[in-house]
């Protein structure tokens, strides 16, 4: 078993202890982060709800959903999945706007989810659990505010995506998952994340970690890219402002 894989459920286990709650809350895309995520916390032996929930979901993430909460479950008895598909609430929401602005519903879908999973939390005596990274959490803000990254907690925001995939290996989450593109799956085209960003993980990560070093020019091309996208969304990880008197 990955050490660092122990230490994180031993954090999250003393954690919800700490809180004087009782169980974590998980929302299960079918992605790596999901999947490594909802693995450490089943690994505490704390009761764990699993959510699924669907909003015009494509067929193959939400096979791979079913198929990871099938494994967990077959490796874990602390286990309870709950599936909510928020498709008709969804449309409903959408229909009290006029036009279609892509981005702002595809916020508002990460932000149903969120309500959700808080709402299954508050009767169950639940933390909500982060499914985030380090690149996506604090890298470029690659996450809906208040959306999913409205959590409790966030147990795999200081790895990186790379780190992610490694410990998937060694908690020997299902090939499917590891085989997929990451995807937020807020987007009826079924758009990778990547494809969001303009930029690969991998990019990404040799962009943080190159910050303060010198560089070639070609790093100094991707620099840009990743300055550029961090600024964007730089709100989305400072503190909200406050007017003081």
């Amino acid at each position: 078993m990955n050490y660092l894989a122990e230490k994180i459920s031993e954090w999250l286990s003393e954690y919800l202890t700490q809180a004087k709650l009782e169980s974590f809350v998980i929302g299960v895309s079918g992605g790596i982060d999901s999947a490594v995520t909802s693995t450490l916390a089943a690994m505490t032996g704390k009761p764990i709800f699993v959510l699924s929930m669907p909003i015009h979901q494509g067929e193959d993430q939400v096979d791979r959903a079913s198929e990871h909460i099938e494994w967990l479950q077959s490796r874990f008895e602390n286990i309870t999945h709950l599936e909510y598909n928020l498709t008709e609430i969804f449309d409903d929401f959408k229909s009290l706007f006029e036009g279609d602005d892509g981005l702002a519903l595809a916020n508002s879908r990460a932000r149903l989810r969120m309500t959700t999973l808080y709402q299954v939390a508050s009767t169950n005596k639940g933390l909500v659990v982060g499914t985030g990274n380090k690149v996506e959490d604090f890298g470029v803000g690659f996450f809906t505010k208040y959306g999913d990254g409205g959590v409790d907690i966030s147990p795999i925001a200081d790895l990186y995506k790379s780190e992610v995939y490694e410990m998937a290996k060694s908690l020997e989450i299902i090939q499917s998952i590891l085989d997929a593109p990451p995807t937020d799956g807020l987007w009826d085209d079924g758009r990778t994340d990547e494809d969001q960003m303009g930029i690969t993980y991998d990019e990404l990560e040799k962009a943080m970690k190159w910050v303060g070093r010198e560089m070639t020019r070609d790093d100094a091309v991707l620099m840009e890219k990743y300055a550029t996208l961090r600024k964007q969304n730089l709100h989305k990880m400072l503190p909200i402002p406050i007017f003081k008197r």
